[in-house]
């Protein structure tokens, strides 16, 4: 077991997460960041490393694990303490003086570790998060059949075809159709989830779109060799010779022992925070996707000024006679000198 003492813990390592970290630095706090993971990036790690991400302010296209790079970096600047691999479990409240400085709330992991802290900032994307199933060929999982496509290069010159008709779906087909020999996408809808621009995108690919069909069955030996689909409504099948089977059917979500924590969800999965970003318990705030209230978009980048606004809210929690306006970033440098003639 090891203990850590902080100012800040920020449960989740996400795109949001990283952006907390940074600021708490601004603010002059010890902080430290867990994370279920194994590596900092959340979501974009994990799902879509190779995708190009196209509304962060600043970019006007950066791939997912460039993005995360820019945020660690930036994040290092505050010397925090990363507990990777792990999983916030346990909460315990100390009846402390408000504003007294002393540490407030116990966090004990899932590997043991125990984080002594005065604040928390939960902004643990969707929570623990697992693949709906393909309802067949679960047998040709890891031979053929994958929820994930972290990377292309293993899909070069396969035919793949991949089920969904959301973002990932539609994005991974994009991604893999200059590697990959064909790619086919089977959705049992006629309409897409996707954005229309990207639905746009692919109708213009040689990407082939089956519609009103759904993957019945995968066959194959020892690895994957084809997919029988089938039309609703008529009952005709097709087999899809295919080597590659990507299901993008979304994930379902779970925030597991953060239900236990004495905070308000909506939905069993969403918490419900104020304008400040605070929860219903004193002294936790939370950003990003997994907070709730009216109007909430859930954007990257809305989740940074999300989170900008918790830790400076945490800030003034922490000790009641700081500002909460943080100050511009430029007034820590002198301004430039006029150039000379």
């Amino acid at each position: 077991m090891t203990a850590h003492d902080l100012d800040i813990l920020i449960v989740g390592a996400g795109p949001v997460g990283l952006y907390g970290v940074y600021y708490a630095g601004v603010r002059g706090l010890k902080v430290g960041v867990i994370d279920s993971l194994s590596e900092v990036g959340g979501q974009v790690s994990a799902l879509y490393p190779e995708k190009q991400i196209f509304d962060i302010a600043g970019y006007p296209r950066v791939k997912g694990r460039d993005l995360v790079a820019a945020l660690a970096a930036q994040a290092a600047q505050a010397d925090p303490v990363y507990l990777l691999g792990q999983e916030a479990q346990e909460l315990v409240e100390h009846d402390v003086p408000a504003g007294s400085g002393a540490r407030r709330f116990t966090v004990t992991t899932s590997t043991g570790d125990v984080v002594h802290c005065g604040a928390i900032v939960l902004t643990a994307g969707i929570g623990t998060f697992t693949p709906r199933k393909l309802p067949a060929g679960e047998e040709y999982l890891g031979r053929g059949l994958e929820y994930f496509v972290p990377d292309p290069l293993p899909y070069a010159g396969s035919d793949v075809v991949i089920v969904g008709g959301g973002d990932s779906a539609l994005d991974w087909a994009l991604m893999l159709e200059e590697h990959a020999k064909s790619v086919t996408v089977v959705h049992r809808r006629k309409i897409f989830r996707a954005h229309a621009a990207t639905v746009a995108q692919v109708e213009a690919s040689t990407v082939r779109m089956i519609t009103d069909a759904e993957v019945v069955a995968l066959t194959g030996g020892d690895t994957l060799a084809d997919a029988r689909v089938r039309t609703k409504g008529t009952g005709d099948e097709e087999v899809v010779a295919c080597g590659n089977v990507v299901a993008a059917l979304g994930f379902l979500a779970n925030i597991g022992p953060l239900r236990e924590w004495g905070i308000e969800l909506r939905d069993n999965r969403h918490i419900v925070v104020d304008s400040a970003m605070r929860t219903t318990r004193p002294g936790i705030f939370s950003a990003g996707d997994i907070t709730e209230y009216d109007g909430k978009v859930r954007l990257i980048s809305v989740g940074f000024g999300e989170v900008a606004t918790a830790v400076n809210n945490a800030a003034v929690h922490l000790d009641p006679d700081a500002q909460l306006f943080p100050g511009h970033s430029t007034d820590e440098q002198p301004a430039p000198e006029p150039a000379t003639a």
